[in-house]
């Protein structure tokens, strides 16, 4: 028999060329594959759109509904909410009052009023 390596540096080199050296040859054949690809779909043309009418460009967008009886406060304190989120305004399309069924308007003003300080 031949002599055997005992240095562990040695065998720490050799296992890290093979294993390197395996995955070169698979990403050779991973770039291969992706190359011809038979099931890849064509590259499609970027579309060149027509300007817009000048008075398109210039209307500014509208924005959000907001139901009668809300506050400008209350809109106001729901875009900077929406701000400091990173979430645009313009992205909101409606400020409205959540529907609230009669048993849940119960139990919460119960829960409210059932609460005792203790000191």
């Amino acid at each position: 028999m031949g002599t055997q390596v005992t240095n562990p540096i040695v065998i720490m080199l050799i296992n890290m060329t093979i294993v390197f050296a395996v995955l070169f040859v698979l990403s050779l054949y991973i770039r291969l594959i992706h190359k011809i690809d038979p099931t890849a779909k064509p590259a499609a043309q970027p579309k060149v759109e027509a300007p817009k009418a000048a008075a398109q460009v210039a209307a500014p967008a509208a924005g959000p509904v907001v139901e009668k009886g809300i506050a400008g406060e209350t809109v106001a304190a729901i875009a900077a909410a929406l701000a400091s989120v990173g979430v645009g305004f313009s992205q909101v399309k409606a400020i409205r009052v959540a529907d609230r069924p009669g048993w849940t308007n119960a139990a919460r003003n119960e829960g409210l009023t059932s609460l005792k300080l203790k000191k």
